[in-house]
């Protein structure tokens, strides 16, 4: 037999970039592996610059980045990272997206507007990525625009787990802020003890962003508590005048459940003064010392699930048995 054989190892190496280092080094310690040294910097046009210091050639490699604001920057730093990544061999490109940027954008609601989530999908493939990992996706068809593996992780074990712990023993009610999460608010209930579901019915101005109008609860929410679920909080004022809605339909108290604290402007302020008794989010995205310091929001680490996930991938396990085949 001609030719030379050898027996290759596998080689996981993670890597992140300056948006939201904290989250990564979580992630590398429940690995048991350190993150790669990175070199990088942004020139005085304030172009960037990637170079990492150790070989990568043939490893399996997972790039962290959440898109936290300025959104466009670290968008912008992920791709020159993977990009760095193909064009010095490694053998396979996971991006790791904690928050996907521009996951509202993922339709048309009027003419001449961008699917800028599909955009998205578009670059990282063009970059070199060959599958993609992501936590909480505003919407599950996101993961149709990315051509090749997408894993769909969902934070609902952390939260709903969290919320049974410390609010199991009371009459529960969950409520979607939206008819269209009440599948959501389906499996929300499922993992605690089937309580009853509700929505509220909004509406949206689609020309005024970052404004809606809650109309009315639909569902039982009287004398319960409500735990109010939503995939993001970002300027508060929708989840704030949800939680105002139940509290006049006649519901003993409100528990917000957020995977992506984004808390833009006035977020923390509106929080603070809400009726909410607690919000509870993921650390998906770093949040402020000012948000950190509030007693009424709780934060939860969602660098275990990153890390099973991630082992999983690598050694060729199943990311959906995590999440009881839902994922």
């Amino acid at each position: 037999m001609t030719g030379i054989q050898r027996t290759t190892q596998k080689n996981l190496m993670i890597f992140t970039g300056r948006a939201h280092p904290g989250l990564a080094e979580e992630v590398t310690t429940t690995l048991g592996t350190d993150l790669v040294p990175t070199d990088a910097y942004s020139f005085a046009n304030s172009e960037i610059y990637v170079r990492f210091d150790e070989s990568v050639r043939g490893c399996d490699a997972f790039v962290i980045q959440s898109h936290t604001a300025p959104v466009n920057e670290w968008i912008m730093e992920h791709l020159i990272m993977v990009d760095a990544l193909k064009r010095a061999s490694a053998k396979r490109i996971t991006v790791v997206l904690p928050f996907y940027g521009y996951a509202r954008q993922d339709k048309k609601h009027r003419g001449r507007e961008p699917i800028s989530a599909r955009l998205m999908a578009d670059l990282f493939k063009t970059a070199g990525a060959d599958r993609l990992m992501a936590v909480d996706l505003h919407t599950s068809q996101i993961q149709g625009f990315f051509d090749g593996p997408v894993d769909h992780l969902m934070a609902l074990p952390i939260l709903s787990s969290y919320v049974k712990k410390n609010y199991g023993k009371e009459d529960l009610a969950i409520v979607s802020p939206d008819a269209g999460r009440i599948k959501v608010a389906e499996q929300w209930s499922q993992r605690l003890g089937g309580a009853p579901l509700a929505f509220i019915h909004k509406t949206r101005d689609i020309t005024r962003p970052n404004q809606s109008v809650a109309n009315r609860v639909v569902g039982e929410v009287a004398g319960r508590t409500c735990i109010l679920v939503d995939d993001m909080i970002d300027s508060g004022g929708t989840i704030c005048q949800a939680a105002d809605a139940l509290m006049q339909d006649g519901a003993h108290s409100v528990v917000i459940a957020a995977t992506h604290p984004i808390f833009s402007g006035p977020a923390v302020e509106r929080l603070s003064n809400s009726v909410a008794r607690e919000v509870i989010v993921t650390n998906t995205l770093p949040i402020s010392a000012e948000a950190r310091a509030l007693d009424k929001i709780t934060e939860l680490s969602i660098a275990p699930l990153i890390s099973q996930a991630i082992r999983a991938v690598f050694e060729d396990g199943s990311v959906t048995s995590m999440f009881d085949g839902h994922a």
